[in-house]
């Protein structure tokens, strides 16, 4: 390098230096020149729900004895996730073997009828539409299980053997 370079340096260098010392001295703090910019961060949260269920569990029932006059109750359940905020109805059809929007289990050449309910009074028959459905609003995207109640009236005269339905719950939201 030459000394004409380094004194050419040296001299453009020496005024900032020369500033920087004196704000120093005086107390004053140096202060770097700099500008800004925003980044938008984004993004889009789906409204969703799932749903899993449990099969309603009648266990035994006896239609000369235990069951000719009093009913058999079961019960499973139907768990739901949804997005948080997200009102979701959930619905459990007839089931395969209905007949005139009445639920059916089939087996052994009969049927044997039972009822699903959303209370535990089984007073309210859980359908897949109007007034029958159930009604959640959720408050995160933590499950809410539903308990599904299940009764088999009494006094059914049926054949011995094992009895089943399929009924499909359904989330809408």
């Amino acid at each position: 390098m030459s000394v004409r370079f380094l004194l050419r340096v040296a001299l453009g260098v020496l005024p900032a230096l020369t500033a920087a010392v004196s704000a120093i001295a005086a107390g004053m703090p140096v202060v770097a020149q700099g500008t800004t910019a925003q980044i938008q961060v984004q993004a889009s949260v789906v409204k969703r729900c799932v749903i899993t269920s449990s099969d309603v569990g009648f266990g035994v029932y006896d239609p000369v004895t235990a069951n000719a006059t009093s009913p058999l109750d079961g019960a499973g359940s139907v768990t739901v996730s949804c997005t948080k905020g997200t009102t979701a109805r959930i619905g459990i059809d007839t089931g395969s073997n209905s007949q005139g929007g009445a639920r059916r289990m089939s087996g052994a050449g009969s049927f044997l009828a039972y009822e699903l309910y959303s209370d535990a009074g089984r007073t309210d028959v859980w359908t897949n539409a109007g007034s029958g459905l159930v009604t959640v609003t959720s408050a995160s995207i933590a499950p809410t299980t539903l308990t599904v109640y299940g009764r088999i009236p009494p006094g059914q005269d049926v054949t011995a053997g094992a009895y089943l339905d399929r009924a499909l719950a359904t989330v809408d939201f």
